[in-house]
């Protein structure tokens, strides 16, 4: 799936299952909270943190998948082209950090 495709499946099942979009406003704060669930999975899979048992049910593709969800319902409701913005977002990077990340000597082996 592409993202284009991703954000017109999300846009089509918003529209019907979900009836419509949260307010842009609510959805930042989804997203946050979205992302925390990353973090927590992350912390007790990579990190020190222990696990409870609520925490083995969680899968860190599905809370990735939950915080592209919520990624693409914003960037859906503010009129933006996730495609687009990506590709630009590229060719920044490729001329802000052309040299910048070879020359950082604690990225060195």
């Amino acid at each position: 799936m592409t993202i284009q495709e991703a954000q017109e499946k999300i846009d089509s099942w918003i529209n019907t299952t979900g009836v419509r979009y949260f307010s842009e406003l609510t959805n930042m704060a989804i997203l946050t909270e979205e992302v925390g669930e990353v973090a927590r999975v992350m912390a007790r899979k990579y990190g020190d943190q222990s696990s409870k048992e609520s925490d083995t049910k969680k899968l860190l593709a599905d809370e990735l998948a939950d915080v592209m969800w919520v990624l693409l319902c914003i960037a859906n409701q503010t009129g933006i082209d996730m495609t687009v913005a990506l590709e630009k977002n590229f060719e920044k990077k490729n001329i802000r950090d052309a040299q910048r990340h070879h020359n950082n000597p604690k990225l060195k082996p």
